[in-house]
């Protein structure tokens, strides 16, 4: 796939291809005009999914919601590690059962999720390290997922083979896995490498200064592991796609010790670049945008509960609505080559006389010029 970035053709009658683009390329016709519940088209699959197609989810918070929207409309989200009979619907909840495909708990960075990849499929083994705290036994890579913690050591080893299990037999037979990045910071075991979903000693644990390191990932890093992750699952199952988000939920706090806006900023660029990177790059991953449905300004925080953090159920539902929308228009089938180009194709040409001049801070913006070209 190219991705050096050359654009559209030039139009032949102008020499240049602002000519020719669409309404939606230009921010006064796709961004400023409309209503911001009216603002659309921001994704267009690079794949269909089908009604009865497997779809997988994992990743951090923001992620739980798309399973369960995909579940509502009836799609083939598969459940690897279904609940025992017998537990109530907040027990279950509590237990981390039906929340992602399988119970790995939150997997906030990529690192994360090439970790479990890598258990699953042998690549390597995890650690053997289990917490006890009052007669309890907790694994260490996903202490929140059973809250009242097991009998004995050798049950936390037992359920976590259960899970590797199911993320093995998930991903072999899935046709898309949608992973939700979340976070660039994280606490690893300095000997191993190990990376924790959480800094030890907060939801279960001891804190070790000597032995747990705080590290901030870079883009390069999250690059390499990301890739990994999805090299891992397609070399299982070499028809699975990938459709990648960034969760917009903000962080809670950051070990940086800098301002937790400001770290947060850095976070969500990392993980975007990276996402939007693997999607130009690889034809089998794709990039959906969650992350500018909820914290695009455009859209004036109005997704968020009062803390600005929570994503509110009618900010899930505006995001998923364009997630299905998205789909409509890309039906399971290979789009045709004509449909293609009916999509592609611009709309009407500018009228003969130019858009109001620059106003404002457009004055000292060269490219606010590119406005005219605007076909509306």
């Amino acid at each position: 796939m190219d991705t050096t970035g050359t654009g559209p053709s030039p139009d032949p009658a102008t020499g240049h291809p602002y000519q020719s683009l669409p309404s939606r390329s230009f921010w006064r016709s796709a961004v400023a005009e409309p209503e911001m519940t009216d603002i659309g088209g921001l994704w267009s699959p690079k794949f269909g999914i089908g009604q009865d197609e497997p779809v997988l989810t994992a990743g951090s918070c923001f992620a739980r919601h798309i399973g369960r929207a995909l579940r509502e409309r009836g799609m083939n989200w598969r459940d690897a590690e279904p609940a025992p009979p017998g537990l109530t619907e907040a027990e279950r909840a509590a237990r981390h059962y039906g929340v992602f495909s399988f119970r790995t708990g939150n997997v906030y960075t990529a690192a994360m999720l090439r970790q479990w990849l890598s258990w699953a499929h042998g690549e390597s083994a995890p650690p053997d390290e289990v917490w006890s705290e009052d007669g309890r036994f907790y694994d260490p890579f996903r202490p929140a997922v059973e809250p009242s913690g097991h009998g004995s050591a050798e049950e936390v080893r037992e359920a976590r083979e259960a899970t590797l299990g199911a993320v093995r037999g998930a991903v072999a037979g899935a046709g898309v896995l949608i992973f939700t990045l979340g976070l660039t910071e994280a606490w690893r075991d300095r000997a191993t490498g190990t990376v924790h979903p959480v800094c030890p000693g907060t939801v279960r644990g001891t804190y070790d200064a000597e032995r747990y390191g705080f590290h901030n990932f870079t883009y390069p890093e999250v690059y390499e592991d990301l890739s990994a992750a999805i090299a891992l699952a397609r070399a299982a199952n070499p028809r699975l796609r990938v459709l990648l988000t960034v969760s917009p939920v903000p962080l809670t706090a950051t070990a940086t010790g800098g301002h937790v806006l400001t770290a947060t900023t850095y976070s969500k660029s990392v993980l975007r670049a990276v996402a939007g990177q693997l999607a130009q790059e690889l034809d089998h991953v794709d990039y959906f945008p969650a992350y500018e449905l909820v914290t695009g300004f455009p859209f004036k925080a109005a997704c968020f509960e009062p803390n600005l953090r929570t994503v509110a159920p009618e900010g899930v539902a505006f995001v998923m609505r364009h997630f299905f929308d998205g789909l409509a228009r890309r039906p399971a089938e290979a789009v045709t080559e004509a449909a293609a180009e009916a999509e592609a194709a611009p709309g009407p040409g500018p009228s003969a006389e130019p858009a109001a001049p620059a106003t404002g801070e457009d004055i000292w913006c060269d490219d606010a010029l590119l406005d005219y070209y605007n076909p509306r």
